[in-house]
Order: C-alpha cells, then structure tokens, then sequence
C-alpha cells in the first residue's frame, strides 16, 4: 500500500536528514582544509616578502579565504555527501525497505530537500554577513601586493575609470562622496588616443572646487622625456567621487541591498548594467544550487546494489552536479558578457537541471 503523506516516518526523516548533513560537513570541512592549504602554499610567500608581514598575517588571510572557499564548495560538498549517504543506504537495503513499506522516490527525498533548503537560507545569509566583506578586503589587499591597507569602509581595489581621452587608475577606493581617499593613483593624460602624460600619485582626495589633491606627485612628460616631482598638485576637473565607486561593481563583494543601489546608481550613469543585474540574480539562484544536490545525486540511491552497478550510478550523479556547475559558470560568463540576458543567466542552469533531476529520478523509480 502506498503511503501518501510528505514525511511517512519522523523517525526516517530526522534520520535520513542526519545523514545528509554529517556527510555533507565531513565532506566540506576536508575539501577546505586540503583547498586552503594549497592556497596558503602559493601566497605564503608573497605574504611573508613584505617587510613587518608575519605569522600573524597568515593567520588572517587563512580567515578571509575560508569563507570564499565556504561559499564556493559547499554545494559541490552536499552534492558529495548526499551521494556517500545514498551509496551507503543503497548497499546496506536500506532504500529497498523503504520502498518495501510504500515509499515513493519523492517521499524518500522529501527530508533532503527540506534540509537543502534549510541550507540555502543559511548559505545566503553567510554569503550575505561574511563572504562579501572578506572577498572585499582580501581581494584589496592581494592587489597592493599584500602591504598594508586603510580599515574597509566599502573599499575597492583596482578601478579605471574613462575621462573623456584620459584613463584614471585607482589601487584602492576607501569610502563615499566627499570622504573618498584614492591611493596608488595612475592618469594616463590622452590626446587623440596618444599618450602625452603620465601622472601617478601615493593618493588623491576631491577639492570643493570639482577638482582633486593629488599627493607625492610623479609626472613623466612623454614629449620632453622629463620626469618631475612634485608634492602635490591639482588635477581631474570635472571628474566626481561617484565615478570611482560605481567604476567597479562587483557582485561577489557587495551584499544583495547595497548591490540593488549601485544598479540603480549604473543606470543613472547611463553604464551598463548586465554583469551586475546577473550577479544580483545568482545571489539567490547560487545558495538554492543546494536543492538540486539531492535530486542530482539520487541516482545513486535506487536500484539494486547486487545488480553491481553501484558505482556506475554515483558516477553518473557525480556527472551530472558537475555538469551543472559548469552550465552555472558558462551561463553567468555569458550573462556577463551580455550575450544572455540576466535572469536566463542565473536561473536558467538552475531549472534546466531541476528538471534534468526530475527526469531521470522519474525514469529510475520506473
């Protein structure tokens, strides 16, 4: 007799809900630790090659990468885990008894999906509260070569910016309007596409007058081959505070509010606005990834294990989250690009495997 309830069994469901989330941790908490060491392996060196760097220093930049490779892994982590639990439930017939007490595929499912869900709310609250923040200053102190940078108070790293024939380069962009300090300042001075200038500067701060203090001035003069030094001098007429900040619009270091704005700041600059629209759009399709883990990774959990083809179907169901994260990434780089349009870009992946899941967890249970 076929039960028809959501959740048959608490007992089976708390039960099954454990497994999924143990696996799925082990599974995570080694990937990160392998992944972070490799990582540390690489910059250690760079670190530690600024004068004052020290142990210390390593110690924050393993806690600013460990929530970018958190919110990176976690759904291959729970696509893995939920594959170790199915395998191991399908070898002990543990699957064929629930089915032998009436139920169905979805209602085997049910709890992990629940539970994925459950997972998805906290992924994008971390993404929301920790990762932004740490992408933010890791990625600006990794463009100042590691030396050290000013307290984040929404700092940007690497910015240009286009005025008129004159490109503008900022290292690093701390703080709004008025209180904007850009530092390792480069104006690359432009007429007819030739370069005539070449001004850098230790940092530059706007003036009153729409104009900008630029400090520790170094100007090479193209046509007469001179450098000169000054302490300071004044420059970039008409060029606002404003266009700094929304020069760079990167998605992975604003949260979801502050991101909404400077789309809206991007439109009434007349700047397009696709890359920031699709990266908005995978704020929310990115943690739900998670849903689909259980869905993809249920191949493994029906059919018979003395068949002998146990390991064909883990395959296939590593396969197939692997496919998506590949649809994911090519997707969002086309939504970049502005080849797709943003919400084909986030979520288009995202059902095309939901209903990928659907059809072979259909045809399995048949």
């Amino acid at each position: 007799m076929i039960n028809l309830e959501f959740f048959p069994s608490r007992r089976l469901a708390l039960y099954m809900v454990r497994l999924f989330v143990t696996r799925s941790l082990a599974v995570m908490v080694a990937l990160v630790l392998v992944l972070m060491t490799l990582d540390l392996l690489g910059e250690s060196g760079k670190i530690l090659a600024v004068p004052g760097n020290g142990d210390a220093d390593l110690w924050r930049y393993v806690s600013l990468r460990i929530p970018l490779l958190i919110s990176r892994f976690l759904p291959f982590s729970v696509l893995l885990g939920t594959l170790i639990a199915f395998v191991g439930l399908n070898q002990h017939s543990e699957v064929v008894a629930m089915k032998a007490a009436g139920l169905s595929a979805h209602q085997i499912l049910a709890p992990l999906v629940v539970a994925s869900i459950v997972v998805a709310a906290a992924l994008f609250s971390f993404n929301e509260g920790v990762v932004v923040n740490s992408a933010r200053i890791v990625n600006a102190w990794s463009d100042n070569d590691y030396k050290p940078i000013p307290p984040d108070r929404g700092i940007l790293s690497n910015v240009w910016v286009l005025s008129g024939d004159d490109l503008v380069h900022a290292g690093i962009v701390n703080g709004r309007g008025n209180r904007l300090v850009a530092r390792r300042v480069g104006i690359y001075d432009r007429s007819g596409g030739v370069l005539q200038r070449v001004i850098q500067a230790a940092s530059m701060a706007p003036l009153p007058s729409h104009n900008w203090l630029l400090r520790d001035v170094r100007i090479y003069d193209g046509n007469m081959n001179v450098i000169t030094k000054k302490p300071q001098a004044t420059g970039l007429q008409g060029v606002t505070p404003d266009q700094l900040t929304i020069a760079k619009v990167d998605p992975t270091e604003l949260d979801y509010w502050t991101l909404k704005r400077r789309i809206r700041e991007l439109e009434a600059a007349g700047r397009p606005t696709d890359e920031a629209r699709a990266g908005l759009a995978h704020k929310i399709s990115g943690p739900l990834s998670t849903l689909l883990m259980p869905l993809l990774a249920a191949v493994a959990a029906f059919g018979l294990a003395r068949s002998g083809q146990v390991l064909l179907r883990a395959a296939t169901g590593m396969a197939l989250g692997f496919a998506y994260f590949v649809a994911d990434n090519f997707s969002l780089a086309m939504g970049n690009a502005g080849a797709y349009p943003p919400l084909i870009a986030a979520w288009a992946p995202f059902l095309l495997f939901l209903l990928i899941g659907e059809t072979v967890l259909v045809r399995t249970e048949e």
